[in-house]
């Protein structure tokens, strides 16, 4: 246990954010977060352990604002798993998705740093950064190639997160993590699409109320719209993914970790996976749209995560079967 230890996460009410936080303070942390004032907060991800969380409003584009949440908690170990994560978004707003993902990263970073350098910290990475593969699987040693401005920016995160750590002595560590889902997505990711109208169309469901981020109804007649069945990804449980956050922060030195299940699956095989645990054939609720097709794909995508195996003991725990049946069984829950 890590009592009287104290760790500050950005991104808190995210998926990860919010796994994160209840792995640490079942480890007996004092778990602080940073939240953006918005007209509408969405706490969801952290309500049931919203109570024993210290929150902080703040922002990655202020780092007054950082500073002075920093100085306040005086953390342990600070998370920065905030960004703008949508690689196809990222086509849209590059410009913003650098500000966030790439700059605020490296603000959290200084800012932590000028705070306490003994303070350990960790970038949340991307799998996304070796975009147009160079070599299958990927590990730590494989080239960069990112193909969206996400990644890029990504990319810059990881760069300085790494400069810092060799600069400045400063307990620095990437996760390089490769995709990892679970019911607390939001509805704009291509696994949480699925496993939604799966849900829906097992409970006859044929227009659902529920918008993604980009305000569309998620599944219209029946049917869910998705981009390129054919591209492959390398799929995890995010709540086995935070753990291997956490003991990146315990190891010895500070590292680079690749995280990782190395096993790929095609979209078309999650949309198969997913109707057929609830009775139904995928070919008769998926239409193909133009729009979800990214203007340069990247994969296939799987990771090899043998170091982190080895010099964190860490491994997956969640098969792909049991992880779509664990996100349809969630949206069945909620829609009845």
């Amino acid at each position: 246990m890590a009592k009287g230890k104290k760790a500050l996460i950005t991104g808190i009410t995210g998926q990860d954010g919010s796994y994160l936080a209840e792995l640490l303070l079942k480890k007996g942390y004092e778990v602080s977060g940073i939240v953006r004032k918005t007209s509408h907060e969405d706490y969801a991800n952290i309500g049931h352990i919203q109570d024993e969380l210290k929150l902080f409003q703040g922002d990655l584009l202020d780092p007054v604002s950082l500073r002075e949440i920093i100085q306040k908690v005086n953390p342990d170990e600070v998370y920065n798993l905030a960004s703008q994560s949508h690689p196809s978004e990222s086509f849209k707003q590059p410009i913003h998705t650098a500000e966030i993902t790439g700059i605020g990263a490296h603000r959290v970073l200084d800012a932590t740093l000028d705070v306490n350098p003994k303070t350990k910290f960790y970038q949340a990475s991307s799998s996304e950064m070796y975009g147009w593969v160079r070599e299958i699987p990927q590990d730590e040693e494989t080239p960069f190639n990112p193909a969206n401005p996400y990644a890029a920016a990504k990319l810059y995160a990881y760069a300085m997160t790494r400069i810092y750590r060799k600069s400045y002595n400063m307990f620095a560590t990437n996760g390089v993590l490769f995709n990892h889902e679970s019911p607390r997505r939001h509805l704009g990711f291509v696994t949480q699409k699925v496993a939604y109208s799966a849900a829906c169309a097992s409970l006859g469901i044929k227009n659902s109320e529920h918008l993604n981020e980009e305000g569309e109804l998620i599944f219209k007649n029946g049917k869910v719209a998705l981009g390129n069945l054919e591209a492959k990804r390398d799929w995890g449980f995010a709540g086995d993914y935070v753990e291997a956050m956490w003991l990146m922060m315990q190891a010895e030195n500070p590292d680079d970790f690749v995280v990782a299940t190395g096993e790929t699956h095609t979209i078309q095989e999650l949309c198969e996976e997913a109707f057929s645990y609830v009775n139904l054939n995928w070919k008769d609720h998926i239409t193909i749209d133009k729009r979800f097709v990214r203007p340069t794909e990247t994969g296939p995508l799987v990771g090899d995560a043998s170091k982190a195996k080895k010099i964190l003991g860490w491994e997956p725990k969640t098969k792909f079967k049991a992880l779509v049946k664990i996100m349809v069984d969630a949206h069945i829950a909620r829609l009845k």
